[in-house]
């Protein structure tokens, strides 16, 4: 049995992470404030702002066998590993691929030079990459070889708070179209799914791994992603490709948030942001289930919190309609 503790625990990746542990018989306390929900069942939820002075008063005199950090916020970080480092046993932070400096080539790995480390306690959306970089740099620095940094690309999966990944399999499920699509079909993406990530850190956890592992999904080009989000939602209408200069023109936004497709990713600046190497998490046990169950499930999440409801990412039906209208298929909204 593994004495686990949680930084976080309570929203997606943490509560993943909290439930596998928990039906593995580990003992598990989550540290979180509680605003994203509850911990898991079987799980200890210790309430605590990392932002306020003692936030480990109630865990920093334990001694734990694994703590798992998904922060994102180089002054939690640092105040974390100062606190909880001298009697952690083995530290798992969980990263991301926007550390590396150079996204335009394919299957790079992580030896690849990173971005310059943060030089503060907090960092913007702006400075997400490198306000990572320097949360690496205080767990190296503090803990050395008893740490595993996870470097991780897009998830997907029931619970994706981001709307990224749902977007697709939700659009085609919510009405016959037509659909707008960027005509990017060759376009490498990688997802790797939520249970399959929280599986591999936890058995990195039990295994002592350690230094930086791309832990992402299998290498899937975007026009297979779209056909089997098409062929999960059950989508028999017509799909209207857009060149990526016509929808950056009209103001749709690539990869994430408001007015965009998202997973989309155009310019060479970013031929290799979904096509890095994770041979060495492979090779270190990683397995990833195939993708169609990926969208299966987060369809099944989409269509429990509604086809229609306001997303994070995305376009709106009339945002989609005023597109189409302007490619000459239908008619514009009122």
């Amino acid at each position: 049995m593994t004495k686990l503790l949680i930084l976080g625990g309570t929203a997606w990746l943490g509560g993943e992470l909290a439930r596998q542990a928990v039906a593995a018989g580990d003992e598990v306390a989550c540290l979180a404030r509680g605003s994203s929900g509850r911990a898991p069942d079987g799980a200890t939820l210790i309430e605590a702002d990392r932002d306020r002075p003692g936030a480990y008063a109630a865990v920093a005199e334990t001694d734990w066998d694994v703590v798992i950090d998904v922060g994102r916020q180089p002054g939690q970080v640092r105040s974390a590993v100062r606190e909880l480092g001298p009697r952690a046993g083995y530290w798992i932070f969980v990263s991301t691929c926007s550390v590396y400096a150079d996204h335009s080539r394919p299957g790079l790995d992580e030896s690849d030079p990173l971005l310059p480390a943060l030089d503060a306690d907090t960092a913007s959306v702006e400075q997400y990459g490198e306000g990572k970089v320097a949360c690496e740099q205080a767990c190296l620095d503090a803990l050395g070889d008893r740490v595993l940094l996870a470097r991780v690309g897009l998830i997907g999966g029931r619970g994706d708070e981001s709307d990224r990944f749902g977007y697709w399999p939700a659009r085609f499920a919510r009405d016959d179209g037509p659909v707008l699509v960027p005509d990017a079909a060759d376009q490498p993406t990688q997802t790797i799914d939520v249970r399959d990530l929280a599986a591999w850190l936890l058995h990195a956890g039990r295994e002592r791994l350690f230094g930086p592992y791309n832990v992402l999904g299998e290498r899937v080009p975007f026009g297979e992603v779209l056909a089997q989000a098409r062929d999960v939602a059950g989508f028999s209408g017509e799909v209207v490709p857009a060149d990526a200069g016509w929808l950056l023109d009209q103001g749709v936004q690539p990869w994430m948030g408001p007015r965009s497709l998202p997973l989309w990713l155009p310019g060479p600046e970013y031929a290799g942001f979904a096509a890095r190497s994770a041979e060495r998490a492979v090779a270190a046990g990683l397995v990833r289930r195939p993708l169609v169950e990926t969208l299966a499930e987060a369809l099944a999440d989409e269509r429990e919190h509604g086809l229609d409801r306001p997303r994070r990412a995305g376009l709106t039906a009339d945002e989609e309609r005023d597109l189409l209208a302007r490619r000459g298929f239908g008619a514009a909204p009122a």
